[in-house]
C-alpha cells in the first residue's frame, strides 16, 4: 500500500522541478544555445562524482551551453567493465573521439560515499548493495587496497583521514588509467581535482583544488605550473 504522506512528497518534488524549469527557461537570454544548435565541441569532459554536493558545471562557473562534457558515476571512475576487462568508459571517450575535446578533468570530492563504501569493504564489511551499486564498489575496492597498502595513504589514522587520502589516491588512479590508455590520444590534457565542501584541504568550500596535472602531483611542481593568483588552488593529502 502506497503511503499517503509519501506520495504528497513525490508530487511536491515533482512540482519543484516542474517549477525550477520554468525559472531556468525565464532566465535564458533568447540566443543561449544559437552556437550549439548544430552540434557540441566541449572544452572539456568533466569525470565527476554523481554526489548531489558537487554541482558539476557550476563549480566551474561555467554558464554557456557546450561548455563542458559531464559523465557522472559514484567514484568518479573513468572505467567500466566490459567482460572482466576495464576499459575507458564511452562517457569519457564519445566527447575526445566525436567532439573535437582535448582537455580532460577527473573531480573526487571530500567524503567520498563510493570510497567511503570501497574501503569498508576492502577492510571486511560486505557490500552495501543492491547490485547496481556494488558494480561500482567492487571496481574501486583494488584501488582503496593498494593505497592502502603504499607509503601515501596513512592507514592507522582517523577514519575521516583515511577516506580523503583514499579519495585523492583515487583521483591520480583515474587520471594515470585515463592517460595510460591506448584509446586516449597522448595530445590530451588530464587534470585531477577533489573538490572541498568540508574544510579538509582549506578554508574555501567549493574550491577545487587541483592535484594532478598529466600525472605530476607534486604540489610544489604544479603551483608553477598555474598563475600566482591560483597558487591556494592546489593541495595535497598525500604529498
Amino acid at each position: 500500500m502506497v503511503d499517503e504522506d509519501d506520495h504528497e512528497h513525490d508530487d511536491e518534488v515533482l512540482e519543484q522541478l516542474l517549477g525550477g524549469n520554468e525559472v531556468h527557461i525565464d532566465g535564458l537570454p533568447s540566443e543561449h544555445f544559437s552556437a550549439v544548435k548544430s552540434g557540441q565541441h566541449p572544452e572539456v569532459v568533466s569525470v565527476c562524482c554523481s554526489d548531489s554536493r558537487v554541482p558539476q558545471e557550476r563549480m566551474w562557473g561555467v554558464e554557456d551551453p557546450g561548455t563542458v562534457f559531464t559523465p557522472s558515476n559514484i567514484g568518479n571512475q573513468v572505467w567500466d567493465d566490459d567482460g572482466g576487462e576495464r576499459i575507458v568508459d564511452g562517457g569519457v571517450l564519445y566527447p575526445i573521439h566525436h567532439a573535437g575535446t582535448e582537455v580532460a578533468a577527473i573531480v573526487g570530492h571530500t567524503g567520498c560515499g563510493a570510497v567511503t563504501a570501497a574501503y569498508d569493504v576492502a577492510t571486511g564489511a560486505d557490500e552495501p548493495g543492491p547490485r547496481g551499486v556494488d558494480k561500482w564498489i567492487d571496481l574501486l575496492v583494488p584501488v582503496v587496497e593498494e593505497a592502502l597498502e603504499s607509503n601515501l595513504v596513512d592507514a592507522d589514522a582517523d577514519r575521516e583521514t583515511v577516506i580523503n587520502q583514499l579519495v585523492e589516491y583515487n583521483v591520480d588512479y583515474q587520471a594515470t588509467f585515463l592517460r595510460e590508455s591506448e584509446d586516449v590520444p597522448e595530445d590530451v590534457d588530464v587534470y585531477g581535482f577533489v573538490y572541498d565542501f568540508q574544510g579538509i584541504y582549506g578554508n574555501e568550500d567549493g574550491r577545487t583544488y587541483l592535484v594532478n596535472v598529466n600525472g605530476e602531483t607534486d604540489p610544489d611542481v604544479i603551483a608553477d605550473l598555474i598563475p600566482d593568483r591560483y597558487e591556494t588552488a592546489t593541495h595535497s593529502l598525500l604529498y
